[in-house]
């Protein structure tokens, strides 16, 4: 059964990526119960300054709130769907977005390129070791990886305890073990979770840091 509902969820969010994109913010407003922006917008703090780069923007609202910020941002992410409709949100705000296609196992960016890469509800995609020697290779030394991993919403209203029954059973919003760190660690990163609780929501923040060269050998 565990496996048929794992198989179900990643066609089901393949769709949502490529095909259904268009419903993409109605999906995450729905089962969120209408907290997906606030998720988003809580790792703000993290991304102050220097060269940012998102993997899997989406359909762009992180992109939106950096640069609004006046940041250095850049996107990636493998979804023509996605890229379209970011591009097109972005441009009428009017902004001048930088993104690119591509896929993180390979990025299309030079060494020491960034400050801190950032990625929001990833799939399995980030912890695949290709994905993380390539984060590595683009940040400086010093900079930080930031994965928004996990939420789960803590609220004892009915629809909360029932949307977050939900998202135990789909395998969204596992128990948090430190073997979660295990794949950021094992890159090099120096890795810690945060944890960030808000109203009626609890979410997990990853944050790796890149060792200096020197610290490496």
């Amino acid at each position: 059964m565990k496996r048929l509902l794992g198989w179900f969820l990643r066609i089901f969010f393949h769709l949502l990526y490529h095909q259904f994109a268009w419903t993409y913010d109605w999906v995450a407003a729905g089962v969120s119960l209408g907290r997906w922006n606030e998720w988003i917008k809580s790792i703000l703090p993290y991304l102050q300054e220097g060269r940012i780069l998102e993997l899997g923007h989406g359909p762009g609202h992180l992109q939106a709130e950096l640069l609004r910020k006046g940041l250095t941002s850049f996107g990636l992410d493998a979804s023509p769907q996605m890229s379209h409709q970011a591009m097109h949100r972005l441009q009428k705000m009017g902004f001048l977005p930088k993104l690119v296609r591509g896929f993180a196992q390979s990025l299309p960016f030079e060494e020491n390129t960034f400050q801190t890469v950032v990625a929001t509800f990833p799939s399995e995609y980030i912890v695949d070791p290709p994905t993380l020697s390539e984060i590595v290779r683009v940040l400086e030394p010093g900079g930080q990886v930031i994965i928004l991993a996990l939420a789960w919403i803590t609220g004892e209203k009915c629809l909360e305890r029932a949307a977050g029954g939900l998202f135990r059973i789909t395998g969204q919003s596992p128990e948090w073990e430190d073997r979660f760190l295990e794949p950021v660690r094992d890159a090099g990163f120096l890795a810690h979770v945060d944890w960030v609780d808000l109203k009626t929501s609890r979410l997990a923040i990853i944050v790796g840091q890149k060792l200096a060269k020197k610290l490496l050998k």
